[in-house]
């Protein structure tokens, strides 16, 4: 008796011993990794003031949100100070009141990521040009000529939609300028993340199995320098669509690594097109609209690894059957594309009622055939929560939502949850490569081509330098490696330097300006 008094004794103290050592944080941890939030737009109020911010931190709470994607950057003005964007004319605070900083402020104190949410190719949608002298839409946008001028043209010569206008991403000074801009906010600002919108071609084409869009003359000039062409491709022409979708991967790229270079913990996210109905339904991704008609291969981009995480605008109504069965088809296709890397599937709140949300929510969350759930939840938008009683409050509503997501037996988001973590860069076992190519005059070697041989185990990569010279090479296996440039005919110089790769590591590799040879 005494000897299992004494053994029960034993027992209960390492179990309070045990207990002593789980810190009050570790107690509170959620046990639930997953992404969930709203996108939070700034055409509508939620972070003109500090009482918005303030309310709109109290609403994310309420619905156990753990993310806001907060429009930082909305027709290259800024909602924000600090960076290369010039501050918007919208009605906010005025300065010194900083809506970037006050929203990190905020929803830091609470536990919130906060992602800047970036239109990337949308320039200006107003008739009245912004005030900012500094602004693209006034340096680079219809009083601008020649190689200064970097308006997205369609094949008939049209460069504005009503009053929107939109940047060309085959315009490499544009490219150059979008780094920049993005890599500022990454810079001044606490982001946990940056999300991308817009990075792809406009809508409005002739049909859906092209892009008419693409037509800036430094563009088509790109295009026929690279393959030797004398003409102007017609909007459905495979070898021009895929040299313009290139384009835009080239950018994601080179954000991703601008980025990781900033801040290697910072999160890319991009907004997915979802149009009409998903891969399974049509062949599979290559021949989806998303594909086909706005050049945007974000499935491409999560394979290489170049985006952490892809949120779907997957905005369609549920109590249409057709569009719920577009929504049920993305759904899977997102889960079981994401791969190693993570996404999230972006309901419009706006288009459905409150009941409908919620299933959508449950859908979302919700296992796949293979076995794959997506990484969580975003709701569009925090301004829209729903489609239900017109002229209702939208305080109301998000109460509504709020109470349907939260409370009862099938409430998805019943208890908190955290964002999923990114191993990837938490504890990487790979590292990137970047560098330039250009004449000892600054002229870019566009298009030439990069072949990285490893030595040892790995496999052969090419790539393609842009507009600029630049070129990179995401998540390599840590190790020594051979970078050789196939240079031009003409053109001279070294073509071969040896590189690193370390654990987490960007190495940057300088080749000397080359030599063009006279004549050439």
């Amino acid at each position: 008796m005494r000897r299992t008094l004494l053994t029960l004794l034993a027992c209960l103290s390492l179990l309070l011993g045990a207990l002593a050592t789980v810190t009050p944080a570790q107690a509170d941890e959620p046990e639930t990794s997953q992404w969930r939030g709203y996108w939070v737009d700034a055409f509508n109020a939620g972070i003109y003031t500090p009482q918005q911010v303030t309310t709109l931190i109290e609403d994310a709470q309420a619905v156990n949100a753990n993310a806001l994607i907060v429009q930082t950057g909305r027709r290259y003005d800024c909602f924000c100070n600090r960076a290369l964007y010039p501050r918007t004319d919208a009605a906010i605070d005025p300065a010194p009141y900083d809506p970037l900083d006050e929203v990190i402020r905020q929803a830091h104190a609470a536990d919130l990521e906060v992602h800047a949410w970036v239109n990337v190719n949308t320039l200006w949608n107003s008739a009245t040009p912004p005030t900012s002298p500094e602004h693209a839409f006034n340096q680079h946008g219809p009083t601008a000529e020649g190689y200064d001028r970097w308006l997205n043209r369609k094949a008939d010569g049209t460069e504005f939609v009503g009053a929107n206008a939109y940047i060309d991403p085959g315009h490499p000074a544009a490219v150059d300028y979008i780094e920049s801009a993005i890599r500022s906010i990454v810079r001044e600002y606490d982001v946990d993340g940056v999300n991308l919108d817009y990075i792809r071609y406009p809508d409005g084409s002739s049909a859906t199995t092209h892009s008419d869009w693409g037509y800036n003359e430094v563009s088509v000039a790109r295009f026929q320098a690279a393959t030797g062409r004398d003409d102007v491709p017609e909007p459905a022409d495979g070898q021009w669509s895929d040299w313009r979708r290139d384009q835009v991967t080239n950018l994601v790229r080179r954000l991703y690594l601008g980025i990781w270079e900033e801040d290697p913990r910072a999160r890319l996210s991009i907004n997915a097109i979802t149009y009409a109905n998903g891969p399974q339904a049509v062949g599979g991704f290559e021949q989806t609209r998303t594909y086909r008609e706005v050049l945007q291969d974000w499935a491409g981009w999560l394979d290489e690894g170049i985006v952490d995480t892809v949120v779907a605008m997957n905005y369609k109504r549920d109590w249409q059957p057709e569009q719920r069965q577009m929504f049920a088809e993305w759904t899977e296709f997102l889960a079981d594309a994401q791969g190693d890397r993570q996404a999230v599937n972006g309901p419009a709140l706006y288009l459905n009622s409150i009941a409908d949300s919620l299933r959508q929510a449950q859908l979302s969350l919700a296992p796949t055939a293979a076995g794959n759930t997506a990484a969580g939840w975003s709701g569009y938008s925090y301004a829209t929560p729903s489609l239900d009683v017109p002229g209702t409050p939208a305080t109301e509503e998000r109460a509504a939502l709020v109470e349907a997501l939260t409370t009862g037996p099938d409430a998805p988001f019943a208890e908190p949850a955290a964002v999923p973590e990114m191993t990837w860069k938490t504890a990487p076992d790979d590292g990137h490569l970047t560098g330039e190519l250009t004449l000892r005059d600054g002229t870019p070697l566009d298009g030439a081509e990069v072949t990285l041989l490893p030595l040892g185990a790995g496999e052969r990569r090419t790539a393609v330098a842009d507009g600029s010279g630049w070129f990179g090479f995401a998540h390599l296996p840590a190790g020594h490696y051979l970078v050789r440039v196939s240079l031009p005919h003409g053109v001279v110089g070294v073509p071969l330097l040896p590189a690193r790769i370390g654990a987490g590591s960007l190495t940057e590799v300088d080749f000397p300006p080359y030599l063009a040879l006279p004549g050439h």
